[in-house]
């Protein structure tokens, strides 16, 4: 069928025929070689009103038509990719008119069937299919903590002079801080093992999240939101997402990025559409001000903390040096 014959079609005004004239409009634009930008718009613009008119089997057999098509359109390629799966299943599969950004939109619209069928991509995303694998086993990511990180723990034989060199507390942290960070940095051979240096701050905050180690996620978003590591594992250490919504709120991510994090993170929270649907939805209405006065407020709370922990440690200081005078002087009085 030649163009002329699809432009024809969109003309035609019998009575009673728009579910034929929805068909046959498709079936003649992907008989076209290589349409042209006008009778793409013209194709939307012809079946898009139709398309609350039509049954349940056009709507398949249209997705299924489009689905093998190189330049089918964009708007009404969306349009049918929210239909329920067993209409879009053909489309969410094949179609190149849904980019990944559209991809996890409908992830997080619909959920595990339309999940499901999009697994079945040839040439997926691989962030977009660890996604859809955190959304089929939803288990945290507070998991046995890999191999690398295990070997950081002294050895039984080792521990009394561990616990005679054990820094203060809060060095201690920033030194496993500093420990997690060398393990991204690039050194010598294993330089391609970095992922992670240089990128923005969701490229960093994604990726650790989908590592499955929670001590990487955490280090990433402290330095997201430049708070300290134990605000930061505060952050994802609770029962629900809350904060972590706010943290995501306050780095002004998008809602399809903070819920790719989020579902990383929590999956467990995730258990049908309707919960994501509330995700995002949550995720809308918190307003970034806000979002940024609760980071302020854990900014504040470490910095009291800090202060709190350095004023202890002074007295502390001085009740030593106190004690070891005054056995000093009890010393010379003896002798």
């Amino acid at each position: 069928m030649s163009s002329s014959d699809f432009r024809q079609i969109a003309i035609r005004t019998e009575a009673g025929k728009a579910e034929r004239l929805f068909r046959a409009a498709v079936s003649a634009f992907c008989s076209l070689t290589r349409p042209s930008r006008r009778e793409i718009a013209q194709l939307e613009d012809l079946t898009l009103p139709l398309f609350d008119e039509v049954s349940v089997e056009s709507r398949r057999y249209v997705a299924a038509a489009l689905s093998e098509c190189d330049y089918a359109p964009t708007a009404l390629v969306r349009r049918l990719a929210e239909e329920p799966v067993e209409i879009a299943a053909p489309l969410l599969a094949r179609s190149d008119a849904l980019s990944d950004i559209d991809l996890i939109a409908l992830i997080g619209r619909h959920g595990l069937p339309h999940a499901r069928a999009i697994a079945r991509r040839k040439e997926l995303n691989p962030t977009i299919a660890d996604l859809i694998r955190a959304l089929e086993r939803p288990t945290l990511v507070k998991t046995r903590p890999p191999e690398t990180v295990t070997r950081l723990a002294p050895k039984p034989e080792a521990k009394a002079k561990a616990d005679a060199d054990r820094p203060a507390p809060g060095e201690a942290t920033e030194n496993a801080r500093r420990r997690l960070r060398s393990m991204m940095r690039p050194t010598g051979d294993t330089a391609d093992i970095n992922t992670f240096l240089g990128q923005p701050a969701y490229v960093k905050l994604r990726e650790t999240a989908l590592t499955g180690n929670a001590a990487f996620f955490q280090t990433a978003l402290a330095d997201a939101l430049e708070i300290d590591f134990a605000t930061a594992r505060s952050v994802t250490a609770q029962s629900s997402y809350a904060a972590l919504l706010a943290a995501l709120r306050a780095l002004d991510l998008s809602e399809d990025r903070a819920f790719l994090i989020a579902v990383a993170v929590y999956p467990g929270e995730f258990p049908h559409p309707q919960a994501i649907r509330l995700f995002l939805d949550r995720y809308r209405l918190l307003h970034r001000e806000a979002a940024l006065d609760k980071v302020r407020a854990w900014k504040a709370e470490a910095l009291s903390r800090a202060i709190r922990g350095n004023a202890a440690d002074a007295v502390d200081m001085e009740s030593r040096e106190a004690s070891n005078s005054d056995g000093a002087s009890a010393g010379l009085r003896a002798s």
